[in-house]
């Protein structure tokens, strides 16, 4: 069963929440959290983004960048930007986007559940990735940013929830400039604390990871590697937990992640749309965006003119939890023996557009010509990633996006 621990969070002063507040380390560069950060000293990229207070063109993995991460967290409490709870805590962080609020239970996830699977993976990491989140996580000695899990819904935690923001006001409560809606309540109870924790403990076997493996993993394998190198080690220590929001499953929505591909492997248009006759029932839909409206239903969007793709029987097989996957039918069928894009991981002729961005933008990069086609997947469902987790496989690379991101900042996780 699944481990929630509650901790001393480090948390804002309610007068700067919503400056500290920042988006995650990974949706943004290195150029555009320097944009974000301007003016804003408050601003969490200064912590998990601290290239930005280096020369521009300073590589974000040279030793500096993650010396100016350790400054500069001690600066943030030095200056009272972040202050410690004075007891152990869990808290509430609910997200609204488009009228839809969704409610997450924030504490620490344990490392022993991740080492024995008791968190489950949906997506590979790279260990590059992993490594400089490792060296984030080791020279702030604390989880800065949490991660985004998911558990299938549990009507008493549900209840919990719903009731205690009813009678309570949100220690923040803001919009941020991308109009999606932050609230977050602070829970010290010490009797309903252990009343939650007690539920996870006997209602939730697994907990999912949503969004969020590379720092999942860094935070799970620091704490492991510190463990180790312990040899007074307890158990009780504080890096043996690290930093999650635990959403029901019923509350969340995956939307789309879509692709674009710089040429048609030497086809002709004509002969490209002949060559997916054979495995698509093809319906051409003129100029206006078409959306795609079922499973295994396709959006191309070529030569200016937008397509719906119907994959055929036999083409799939919907028992199987890899290959009932709209992305694993697109590479099945077009990518690979027609395009000729083998591995999505590092060939350079396909990029990926969350479906956050609308399908506009993939008409756009279609018709300023850096793109030659376009392919908009029908979302992938909530089912559909814990049956692949559950099942122990792994998600072809892209193929969930989760919004809205959570805030970085709002609360810290320290390892001491």
């Amino acid at each position: 069963m699944a481990i929630l621990k509650p901790f001393k969070g480090l948390r804002p002063p309610q007068s700067i929440a919503k400056e500290v507040a920042s988006r995650p380390y990974d949706v943004l560069n290195s150029a555009e959290a320097r944009i974000e950060a301007k003016d804003n000293l408050h601003s969490l990229l200064h912590i998990i983004k601290p290239e930005i207070d280096l020369p521009v063109g300073t590589d974000e993995h040279d030793a500096a960048v993650y010396a100016k991460a350790r400054e500069n967290f001690k600066l943030f409490q030095e200056n009272n930007w972040l202050i410690q709870d004075d007891k152990e805590c869990l808290y509430i962080y609910a997200q609204t986007m488009n009228g839809k609020t969704q409610y997450g239970i924030v504490g620490c996830a344990a490392v022993q559940d991740y080492m024995n699977n008791i968190i489950k993976k949906h997506e590979l990491t790279r260990k590059d990735k992993e490594k400089d989140r490792m060296k984030h996580v080791r020279i702030t000695n604390a989880n800065m940013e949490p991660v985004f899990f998911t558990y299938p819904a549990v009507a008493d935690l549900d209840e919990i929830v719903a009731s205690y923001i009813k009678e309570n006001k949100p220690v923040y409560d803001f919009t941020a400039e991308d109009g999606f809606g932050h609230h977050f309540w602070v829970i010290n109870d010490a009797k309903l604390i252990d009343q939650i924790v007690t539920l996870f403990k006997t209602k939730v076997p697994y907990t999912y990871v949503a969004d969020g493996h590379h720092r999942t993993a860094a935070a799970a394998l620091v704490g492991n590697e510190k463990k180790n190198n312990n040899p007074h080690h307890t158990g009780d220590e504080e890096y043996n937990y690290f930093l999650a929001v635990h959403f029901p499953a019923n509350q969340l929505t995956i939307i789309d992640y879509n692709r674009v591909v710089k040429d048609l492997n030497n086809h002709s248009t004509a002969e490209f749309v002949a060559r997916l006759s054979k495995v698509f029932d093809i319906e051409e839909k003129g100029s206006e965006i078409y959306k795609p409206d079922r499973l295994h239903n396709f959006s191309m969007y070529l030569d200016g003119k937008w397509y719906s793709l119907t994959a055929h029987p036999g083409t799939y097989n919907d028992n199987d939890p890899i290959d009932v996957l709209d992305v694993t039918i697109l590479s099945k069928l077009i990518l690979d023996p027609v395009l000729n894009i083998k591995d999505l991981r590092t060939d350079k002729r396909i990029d990926f557009i969350g479906g956050i961005r609308g399908l506009g933008e993939l008409k756009k990069r279609v018709d300023s010509h850096e793109m030659k086609v376009a392919f908009a997947l029908y979302p992938v469902s909530m089912k559909q990633l814990i049956d692949i987790a559950d099942s122990n496989n792994i998600m072809p690379p892209k193929t969930t996006w989760f919004e809205p991101k959570l805030r970085s900042g709002l609360v810290v996780h320290k390892l001491d």
